[in-house]
């Protein structure tokens, strides 16, 4: 198994995972260009996709999609069926032919199995997903407000977990191009998870046996690489726990791809 960050941020989101026999991305909210260029890096041709995992209809996550699968005909985008009910326009648009709607049961494409969870965001309907495949176990919760126990529960155990590390609040709360209204709704249940949460929640799940988590979904405006992995680092010590012999802990970046995991 295979997998690596292609982008990650409020200007596009897309994850790479793929198994011996399937390829599949995680969200695309990359132009066909510039994911296209990003598989080039790591030897992968559009063409061999199998399949896209939407998490939620945010633009950040589907804007790329619709481009993609009219130049992949072959492709599929795999969205869950309850997301039918919100009749969101930015789905409608997309080829129908090419669109499979799941439930909330386990489904397969070829040799990976994958289960979704739902999250808890500002959107019309926002999941994560778990991929499994020859006893490996990789994970993406990014867009989330909480973690409830029945998320951790999902992510437990995860081999490799993308989690949200949105914001420094302190930077948030200072930010003067943010209106309280827009801060408030960041800081919400229903909006994006800070550095603090991600390190309490990361405390919570790596004696579950989590070894390697990616920082994502970081805020350009509200947050450093360089922050949020010393706050996470300072405050998963505070639990006994070491970055570096307990746990590892990479960042996924906005514009160039991310660490390429092998497991």
């Amino acid at each position: 198994m295979r997998t690596v960050n292609l982008s990650s941020g409020s200007k596009g989101n897309c994850t790479y995972i793929e198994s011996s026999q399937a390829r599949v991305l995680i969200d695309d909210g990359l132009s066909y260009i510039n994911l296209k260029q990003r598989l080039s890096q790591i030897g992968v041709e559009p063409s061999s996709i199998d399949a896209i995992l939407l998490t939620h209809e945010h633009t950040d996550h589907l804007g790329g999609i619709n481009s993609f699968l009219k130049k992949n005909k072959n492709a599929k985008v795999y969205i869950p069926a309850f997301a039918k009910d919100f009749c969101i326009s930015s789905i409608m648009e997309l080829p129908q032919s090419q669109i499979v709607w799941f439930t909330t049961s386990d489904f397969f494409i070829k040799d990976i199995t994958i289960s979704c969870f739902v999250l808890p965001h500002d959107s019309k309907f926002c999941v994560g997903y778990s991929l499994y495949f020859s006893q490996r176990k990789v994970s993406i919760a990014t867009d989330l407000g909480y973690i409830s126990d029945d998320i951790i529960n999902c992510l437990a155990g995860s081999n490799i977990l993308y989690l949200e590390s949105n914001h420094d609040e302190h930077l948030l709360m200072k930010n003067p191009k943010y209106p309280m209204k827009t801060k408030k709704r960041i800081l919400s249940n229903k909006g994006h998870l800070s550095n603090n949460a991600c390190a309490h929640a990361l405390a919570r799940l790596i004696p579950s046996g989590v070894v390697q988590v990616v920082l994502s979904h970081l805020s350009e405006e509200n947050n450093t690489p360089n922050l949020a992995y010393s706050t996470i680092k300072s405050i998963l010590q505070d639990y006994g726990i070491v970055e570096g012999k307990n746990v590892f802990v990479d960042v996924a970046y906005q514009n160039k791809i991310g660490t390429i995991f092998n497991l």
